[in-house]
């Protein structure tokens, strides 16, 4: 009769320690804002699309500068530490916005929410690992994404919101979707700052030069190479999706907008059965059919002139790619078992997909349409389709 008490205590612990934790993965899919937040911006300021794809690509650039930093930062102050860091720099960047909706002062808030989030996105995932461990981290990474997933399709529904409502909107218009996330953000880092996570040890100190030098091993270049590709799809689809629509059936941004939510609500919808099914389906078959069901949604987008035919596809790359970072991720975690902060920090450098893919991108579809910035978007699912040949089995 007694054992239960202690049992029951710790799990009741255990919900006090991971609920903090899940808001701070929805706190993490306000980056996912940049491609509602770009079209407006474009909208707003008659930008081409390749001046206004240098917000998604600003954005992610940092990812570059501050990851593997982040990794050698979270060996000195610990993770719980460093992702507190991190929501504090994001709600700076989401207050801005609300002072004004310049393309500097754009450029300026997205800078720092990309900024961030790198370092959010580099110590959050590895903070997990205190709390899960094993064959359950991949599944427990999936369900993260999913909770960011319910960030990333609130963004385009929220911003239309404030865009057409008559309701008071503080007179901020699509921004008042910044005034929102800002309010989640700051609970995000009081809940976290009072939950007691017990401090990981230290790794050994390192180097930017010892973290990158991991790329010489052959399995973390693929799953690095594969993060890129994967945010490239992500934010690509994010960025492009209404301006497909737009192109092709010369609707409003307003309307044609509800793309990027289908693309976000199956994403949501695909990381939450990919939290199951990722304990019963091998990872090596599960991705492949993901990477399938992208490679499919390119191909309808590139030929097909029907508006529900284009819905259907970008909900396809959304479930497709709602299980692709967590497997990678979770693959480069275990394969350098020693080394999780330098692997995370190079692993969520490859977030700097986000800036190569909507950079070339911006400049195919200014050149020959919708169709050349989909084209690039194909290759990065064409090599997600070699990488499912290197995943390793997880014991």
């Amino acid at each position: 009769m007694n054992t239960s008490q202690p049992i029951s205590a710790k799990r009741g612990s255990f919900l006090l320690q991971i609920i903090p934790v899940v808001l701070c993965f929805f706190a993490m899919g306000f980056v996912d804002l940049v491609g509602t937040a770009s079209n407006y911006v474009q909208k707003e300021h008659n930008l081409t699309d390749s001046e206004a794809n240098i917000l998604p690509s600003l954005v992610f650039f940092w990812f570059l500068i501050f990851s593997v930093p982040t990794g050698m930062l979270m060996n000195k102050i610990g993770r719980k530490q460093t992702v507190l860091i991190s929501l504090v720099v994001t709600l700076v960047s989401l207050v801005i916005p609300l002072f004004g909706d310049s393309y500097l002062v754009m450029l300026v808030a997205f800078s720092l929410l990309g900024i961030g989030n790198a370092v959010m996105q580099t110590s959050l995932n590895p903070l997990v690992t205190n709390l899960i461990a094993g064959d359950k981290l991949s599944s427990v990474l999936t369900f993260g994404q999913f909770v960011k997933a319910i960030a990333s399709f609130l963004a385009p529904i929220l911003a239309a919101w404030g865009a057409v409502t008559c309701l008071p909107t503080f007179g901020l218009g699509w921004r008042v979707l910044f005034m929102i996330y800002a309010a989640v953000c700051l609970l995000s880092i009081l809940a976290l700052a009072a939950t007691h996570i017990e401090k990981e040890q230290a790794d050994k100190a390192s180097s930017i030069g010892k973290c990158v030098k991991l790329l010489g091993r052959p399995f973390v270049l693929f799953c690095f190479l594969g993060i890129m590709c994967h945010v490239g799809i992500d934010v690509g689809t994010n960025t492009t999706a209404p301006k497909i629509i737009m192109e092709r059936f010369s609707l409003p941004l307003e309307e044609a907008s509800i793309a990027t939510s289908i693309y976000f609500i199956c994403r949501t919808v695909g990381s939450f059965l990919g939290a199951f099914m990722l304990r019963l389906i091998p990872e090596k078959r599960f991705f492949g059919f993901s990477v399938l069901l992208m490679l499919l949604a390119m191909v309808l987008l590139l030929f097909s002139n029907s508006l529900v035919v284009i819905h259907v596809s970008i909900g396809l790359i959304g479930l497709g790619n709602s299980n692709i970072f967590p497997v990678i991720f979770s693959q480069a975690l275990t394969s350098s078992p020693s080394e999780k902060n330098e692997v995370s920090g190079l692993m969520i450098m490859g977030l700097f997909g986000g800036t190569v893919f909507p950079f070339a991108m911006g400049y195919a579809a200014d050149g020959i349409g919708q169709i050349g910035a989909v084209m690039v978007m194909t290759v990065g699912v064409l090599y997600l389709l070699y990488y499912t040949l290197k995943i390793k089995a997880i014991k």
